[in-house]
């Protein structure tokens, strides 16, 4: 079968996307795991935070906000900056990093929002709009209202080749081949090897490990407390179902693409630093993982039509940021492939691929 668009990937980028364009092409989507989602989207910290990746993010997950709200997708949780008496600056910088966005952040004492929070860590900036994220439900109904606009999803599906003849690409998978008008890149940590694959520049999109674990604690988790971070960006956690704690030492290790898994001393470093915040005594250490987050050389996402080869469409470098910004991504792609308006407010300039044209190494 012909299709209008073949998406190389289905997580949360590839699913979205598909599910925004809805009925208006012919969509098929191509996932090399037999299961959707299964690195990068299965292994989220899930949590929504208008800060959480910088200003240049920002604007992508205000965007998603409402919709995500709407959709039934995020719980209520909030989230407190802390730092020691020495990070006043940190506290500076961070809210003049935001003044002026929209987004609500105000100084507070964190020992009245963090039972057990030891001497020292003075210093708190609050953002109540921080929420829960349904990772597992949102990509569940990207992907059933993208089979609903008849969309094709084929697991275990791996890209060989793709070459472009007479308008249209010739797709080589290993369950046979497939054809499309445009080929969309949404391939996560991999968006490099197949842009490669079908004879497009890559951009230097780099993914790296990032490390969680859930942990028993003494006392339990008390319930309420909101996400926590660190200004200084070594550590962050929140608390989960069962007085159970999710923990990250906000790592970035750089890795090739592969089915990534944690380091003991990553957590190590996790529980260390945790615990120089507060006195909660570890008792466990119930399960631990790590997933991928891709970044482009400006840690920016890409979004567009490449430059270099004609039908080729870059959806890729969402970063750590991925699930909370997909509504928006999803629109601003749709948008640019179907040739529509894109979402009001965002500058779309900052995504396109067209950036790093004087940068990028052309294939052998």
């Amino acid at each position: 079968m012909s299709y209008d668009i073949a998406i190389i990937g289905a997580g949360i980028a590839g699913a979205t996307l598909a599910a925004a364009i809805g009925d208006r092409a012919r969509v098929l989507i191509l996932e090399a795991e037999d299961v959707a989602g299964y690195h990068a989207t299965g292994r989220s910290a899930a949590f929504w935070s208008e800060t959480y990746g910088g200003p240049g993010i920002q604007p992508l997950t205000t965007l998603s906000g409402p919709i995500l709200q709407a959709g039934g997708f995020l719980q209520p949780l909030g989230s407190l900056h802390i730092g020691r008496s020495g990070d006043a600056t940190l506290a500076d910088a961070f809210l003049a990093e935001f003044a002026g966005s929209g987004v609500a952040l105000e100084r507070v004492d964190p020992a009245a929002h963090i039972p057990g929070l030891r001497a020292g860590w003075t210093v708190g900036v609050y953002e109540p709009s921080c929420a829960y994220i349904d990772v597992a439900a949102l990509h569940a109904d990207a992907l059933a209202n993208a089979r609903r606009a008849g969309a094709t999803l084929k697991l275990g599906c791996a890209l060989k080749s793709a070459r472009r003849e007479n308008g249209r690409w010739r797709i080589e998978t290993t369950s046979g081949p497939h054809e499309a008008a445009v080929l969309v890149n949404a391939a996560g940590a991999w968006v490099d090897k197949v842009a490669l694959a079908a004879g497009a520049a890559p951009i230097g999109i780099q993914p790296y490990r990032r490390t969680l674990a859930q942990l028993r604690t003494d006392p339990a988790v008390p319930a309420g407390i909101p996400h926590v971070a660190h200004l200084d960006g070594s550590f962050y956690f929140k608390p989960e179902a069962g007085g159970r704690l999710w923990l990250s030492p906000h790592d970035e290790t750089p890795v090739e693409p592969c089915d990534v898994q944690p380091e003991e001393l990553d957590v190590a470093i996790a529980i260390d630093r945790m615990e120089q915040a507060v006195d909660w005594r570890v008792l466990q250490v119930e399960r631990k993982w790590a997933g991928l987050r891709s970044f482009a050389p400006d840690r920016l996402p890409v979004y567009g039509f490449a430059h270099d080869i004609p039908g080729f469409f870059w959806f890729a470098g969402q970063g750590g940021f991925g699930i909370q910004t997909a509504p928006a991504a999803a629109r601003i792609g749709a948008a640019l492939l179907l040739g529509d308006t894109p979402p009001p407010g965002i500058d779309i300039a900052r995504y396109t691929p067209a950036r790093f044209v004087d940068k990028l190494t052309p294939p052998n």
